[in-house]
């Protein structure tokens, strides 16, 4: 699969959720760094795009941007948003960082229509390979910090949260699994598949 085009500075991991939010939406991005995937939303989408970040120096970086970004934490700031405030809210590799991932979810349903979350599958093979050779926790492209070091708290699996998804009572619109450069996987309907060779996840959600 060629590689797409992506704009500047942005993942494209990113570049996949930009293309499950249509034109015109109004747009949450949690945690969302130095604003990359607002800065594309904003130009290429017409998008409301706003978002929040714990880190204050990202959030300085953005704002000085010109974007719409203010500093807080997921954890406690969302119970501030009212109820459907957004089309769209987005979480990009911080679900497995958060304190109470289970809690954010039901917060980015509540205030948006639809939420879109990706996070590195913790099922992928390489992991299961290394934690059975070497009896230590994986230092991969991906997890890519010793344990002592790493903000990922809530490490999952690909299954894992589908069960979650089930269990809560969020529907799955869409999903696929991505290798570490954002390229969709083969298997992307096959859960088993997905699991086990794919290094990312996305998921499109939605209330029931």
């Amino acid at each position: 699969m060629p590689v797409r085009y992506v704009a500047k500075n942005m993942r494209l991991e990113l570049q996949l959720i930009a293309d499950m939010i249509p034109r015109g939406a109004k747009v949450l991005d949690i945690g969302c760094g130095d604003g990359a995937l607002l800065d594309h939303l904003t130009r290429e989408k017409d998008a409301d795009a706003r978002g929040i970040e714990i880190d204050m120096a990202e959030a300085t970086r953005a704002v000085g941007q010109g974007l719409a970004v203010i500093h807080g934490d997921a954890d406690t700031d969302l119970a501030f948003y009212p109820d459907q405030a957004f089309d769209y809210v987005v979480l990009s590799r911080t679900l497995q960082a958060v304190e109470r991932p289970r809690e954010v979810l039901r917060q980015m349903l509540r205030i948006g229509g639809h939420a879109v979350v990706s996070f590195p599958n913790f099922g992928h093979w390489q992991m299961r390979w290394r934690l059975l050779i070497n009896g230590r926790m994986p230092d991969t492209d991906t997890w890519n910090r010793p344990w002592y070091e790493t903000p990922n708290i809530h490490p999952c699996t690909i299954r894992d949260f589908f069960a979650l998804c089930e269990q809560d009572g969020y529907v799955v619109e869409d999903w696929l699994a991505v290798d570490e450069h954002g390229l969709r996987a083969p298997w992307r309907r096959s859960l088993w598949l997905a699991n086990l060779f794919g290094e990312q996840a996305l998921f499109l959600l939605r209330r029931a």
